[in-house]
């Protein structure tokens, strides 16, 4: 750019400023401008059309004054000064206009109109509005009655007829006030807004700052997505997440394209069932398993993801949480394989104790030793039923072979069975059947269930109390139900009462005796005939345990 191109440019920026953010000297001296430059378009019409006025003393000195009231603009430093005292000039300005009037009048008339310009400068400052209101009339009626004064005519018609100027004056001047006054009042406003909208922007930023060193330092990985599926938030975690995700040969790949496996660790999950997906179809989910990556670095991680709403309840985008749970799903899988392994390692030495035992008893051994072998063989194969069950758990499934069975018989047998435990225990037991109730299922195992509930039953209800067991044709399935009013559970308990070796914190807190194990076999085997186990519980108001099992 060219030095006057750049200095054109330089001075048309100058003056796009707002003209509040120039320094106090180029303010005053931007007020004055206009007078100043009319000043010089008079002088060139004098000396134009009536050079012999350019002769005349007075209007030499209105333009010599007009120059050196612009040269005080200047000169003078206002930001040292007390800050209302640059209106010392529009009174300056009308001093000289009365002068220039007084010089030029017989060669232009009207030159006492550029008392316009200080009126307006006064009332659109701001300061002493009344004093300005009364100064725009009193100058340029001083501009023209005071030389009527001193030539002596001061007769009434040569005052009244001068009065028309002053008025008009005084009326912009109240115009300017009242427009200068609204202004500086929405200014006002204007401002206010301005210092509250910069707090909450200072208080927004101090929020977002605080968010994303949250953000980036918990160990989730969260990602938000707008409704079209845009990412709009992405933390340090989940960063390495999606790095973790992305295949070697492809830099920026899609959704489609990103190493994300079902929990076999090998099979691509679908993309419409990819986490990110489904939280942009607006679905909410929680602890949704998948495998990212490939090779040694993959990782197990749950995600879970909530839907953001707009003001109108629409949907707006969704916040995806990605958990790392590789460390729990090895330790989860070394304590099944380490169950699996003691399992099958005691299953030999109990079989071999079964069956040395069993030859012991064919050998019609004497009363005192009939009765240590009997207790050692049921213990031995009540052991041995553990271990099957902790395989078949294990295993996740529960053999049942089902044939016509009286349940009744079996309910009122393992109330029987349970009566001395519970008399020990201070607990009523009562068994509620109809006569007989047949159905098609694997004896051996419902008795077990009904076992493990019944002894629960007692067990958690340590202070006494009662227990029924009641059973009832319910449509096409059996219904039993094993209520209690011992100690009860919690929500939170009876989410995970059926989790294989959980046990609740009131029985923790009682050292009751148990693995955990009795509720989880129980609901593989009502499982296993095709039914369902359900719990109701309140703490210290007893537990009711139902199972239904197709007839």
């Amino acid at each position: 750019m060219s030095e006057p191109a750049a200095w054109t440019t330089g001075r048309l920026k100058f003056f796009r400023r707002p003209f509040h953010e120039y320094r106090l000297t180029d303010r005053v001296a931007l007020s004055q401008t206009p007078l100043f430059v009319t000043t010089i378009l008079t002088a060139f019409l004098m000396w134009a059309f009536f050079p012999g006025t350019m002769d005349n003393p007075l209007f030499v000195a209105f333009l010599v004054s007009q120059l050196g009231i612009m040269a005080l603009c200047y000169v003078v430093p206002w930001d040292r000064l007390p800050y209302t005292s640059f209106l010392v000039i529009p009174l300056l300005d009308f001093v000289s206009i009365a002068v220039g009037k007084e010089g030029g009048q017989e060669s232009l008339t009207g030159l006492s109109l550029l008392a316009v310009f200080p009126v307006i400068w006064l009332c659109a400052s701001g300061y002493y509005p009344k004093a300005s209101l009364w100064l725009s009339f009193l100058g340029p009626l001083a501009i023209i009655w005071v030389p009527l004064i001193l030539r002596g005519d001061i007769s009434g018609p040569s005052l009244a007829k001068s009065l028309l100027v002053p008025v008009m004056m005084l009326g912009i001047g109240v115009s300017v006030s009242v427009l200068t006054l609204s202004m500086m009042r929405q200014q006002r406003i204007l401002e206010e807004k301005d210092d509250q909208l910069q707090a909450s922007l200072r208080g927004t930023r101090r929020q977002e700052a605080l968010l994303n060193s949250v953000l980036e330092t918990v160990h989730l990985g969260v990602l938000a997505v707008d409704a079209d599926g845009h990412d709009i938030l992405m933390n340090r975690k989940q960063r390495a997440n999606h790095e973790l995700a992305t295949p070697t040969d492809i830099e920026d790949p899609n959704e489609s394209q990103l190493l994300v496996f079902a929990a076999d660790r090998t099979t691509p999950v679908p993309v419409e069932d990819r986490p990110v997906r489904r939280a942009v179809l607006g679905e909410t989910f929680t602890d949704y398993l998948v495998w990212l990556g490939a090779g040694k670095k993959q990782r197990a991680i749950t995600t879970s993801a909530r839907a953001m709403k707009d003001p109108d309840g629409k949907f707006a985008g969704s916040v995806i949480v990605f958990s790392d749970v590789t460390d729990l799903v090895d330790a989860l899988a070394a304590k099944d394989d380490f169950v699996s392994s003691v399992s099958h390692e005691f299953r030999t030495p109990l079989t071999s104790i079964l069956g040395y035992v069993e030859l012991l008893l064919e050998d019609d051994p004497g009363d005192d030793q009939l009765e240590p072998l009997s207790i050692i063989k049921r213990n031995s194969e009540r052991l041995l039923t553990l271990v099957s069950d902790l395989l078949a758990s294990r295993n996740g499934q529960l053999i049942v072979t089902p044939h016509s069975v009286d349940v009744a018989e079996l309910v009122r047998a393992s109330v029987s069975a349970a009566m001395p435990k519970a008399d020990a225990s201070h607990v009523a037991l009562i068994a509620e059947t109809p006569a007989n109730l047949e159905a098609h299922v694997d004896g051996p195992r419902i008795s077990q269930v009904l076992d493990n509930l019944v002894s629960n039953a007692i067990k958690y209800s340590p202070d006494g109390g009662n227990v029924v067991v009641s059973l009832e044709h319910d449509g096409g399935n059996l219904a039993c139900r094993v209520s209690d009013t011992g100690m009860g559970m919690n929500a939170d308990d009876q989410a995970q009462v059926f989790a294989k070796f959980f046990r609740t914190s009131n029985v923790r807190r009682t050292a009751i005796p148990g693995v955990g194990l009795g509720l989880p076999i129980s609901k593989a085997i009502v499982e296993a005939h095709g039914g369902t186990i359900q719990v109701e519980s309140k703490p210290g108001q007893g537990t009711t345990f139902t199972f239904r099992v197709p007839v």
